[in-house]
């Protein structure tokens, strides 16, 4: 029963099917006595016989509910054909059961096995199983609708949560406090073209930042063109040592990510390749598919040090965090982010989601 919510362990959701399964045969077990005793049957003599068939019916009920949770992703409609026949055959094995155990060890109370009575016992019997079939089919649907709900909210917080940090995670006060310290410079330099650059540079990716709704995923060549909204102002302070390469299939442009996930691992690439850099910084954004995965790579080559490669192992830092926490409350069964050191020289951060085409 893996699976069937990813916000409850396996273990309690095995132990909850055990009670409903146990408490459904057991209400059904009082329901007879009480039949009996209403008929003038003393139930006394019943009830040994009564106990095994009951015992028999939870551990094919058990099986027949493994079966559904193993086929839940499967069309309705086939779903209920499939419990149908469970039911007929569950029906059958313990009617029978319930035949023989009476002529073994009570024949004085077996009642004459003809068809009419075998009918009787056996559409009983279906109507049990199949009532429990149908109720533990609602049940997984009623799990994965609190699953799915639960993970929207936590999506719609992270989402919000971003927006309201973006400035943070993104534009902070120290990139803007460079920003405008190397406008000044330009100016100063004599080089009011460039400094004009920068301003339109930084004014257009404030507003794009700030314009975008956190609940509605983007196309990933609109996540591109942000980022080189971003990459065009850091080209400007760090033209003589940055080369952004792009590499995205076209058919991939329209494929849909969740806004800003980018933005954090190009801006650790620019800040740490920089920041720890000896030489020039190489900065790579590609795109590709793998079965039914987008996978997003962004790569920064330079000659790190090896106080930047200590720092790394320690852990992902705010930034990639963030993105490894949203990634993964938004997919939770397909998302995920790899990011580390792969070579002295090179550090890589691999975004894995569903692939999914505006």
């Amino acid at each position: 029963m893996k699976n069937l919510d990813t916000d409850r362990s396996a273990g309690e959701i095995f132990r909850t099917t055990l009670l409903l399964v146990s408490g459904f045969w057991a209400a059904e077990f009082l329901i007879c006595c009480l039949l009996w005793v209403t008929l003038g049957v003393n139930p006394i003599e019943y009830i040994p016989i009564k106990l095994i068939i009951l015992l028999l019916s939870i551990a094919i009920t058990m099986i027949i509910t493994y079966i559904i949770a193993y086929m839940r992703n499967i069309n309705l409609i086939i779903q209920v054909f499939i419990c149908f026949i469970l039911s007929i055959i569950a029906s059958t094995i313990t009617s029978t059961s319930d035949y023989y155990l009476f002529n073994t060890f009570h024949p004085s109370l077996s009642i004459e096995y003809n068809l009419e009575n075998f009918c009787y016992t056996l559409f009983y019997g279906l109507s049990l199983f199949f009532g429990w079939s149908s109720f533990f089919v609602a049940y997984l649907y009623n799990l994965e609708i609190r699953a799915h709900e639960r993970r929207l909210a936590a999506s719609r917080e992270e989402a919000l949560a971003a927006k309201m940090q973006a400035l943070h995670y993104q534009i902070n006060p120290h990139f803007l406090f460079n920003t405008l310290n190397s406008v000044v410079g330009l100016i100063e330099e004599g080089a009011p073209a460039n400094a004009s650059r920068m301003v339109m540079s930084l004014s257009s990716f404030l507003r794009s930042t700030l314009e975008l709704d956190p609940l509605r995923d983007l196309p990933l060549a609109d996540e591109l063109a942000l980022q080189a909204e971003y990459l065009r102002i850091e080209n400007e302070r760090f033209s003589d040592r940055m080369k952004v390469t792009l590499r995205v299939p076209p058919e991939l442009e329209g494929a849909l990510v969740p806004s800003l996930i980018l933005q954090p691992l190009v801006e650790n690439a620019v800040k740490h390749g920089l920041g720890y850099s000896s030489g020039n910084l190489e900065i790579v954004i590609s795109a590709f598919r793998e079965g039914q995965s987008l996978k997003l790579l962004v790569e920064n080559a330079s000659m790190v040090t090896e106080e930047f490669n200590v720092e790394k192992k320690a852990g992902l830092g705010i930034g990639l965090s963030n993105v490894a926490l949203r990634i993964q409350t938004r997919f939770p069964q397909a998302g995920t982010l790899v990011a580390g050191p792969v070579s002295p020289s090179r550090f890589r951060a691999l975004l894995t989601m569903p692939l999914r085409l505006a």
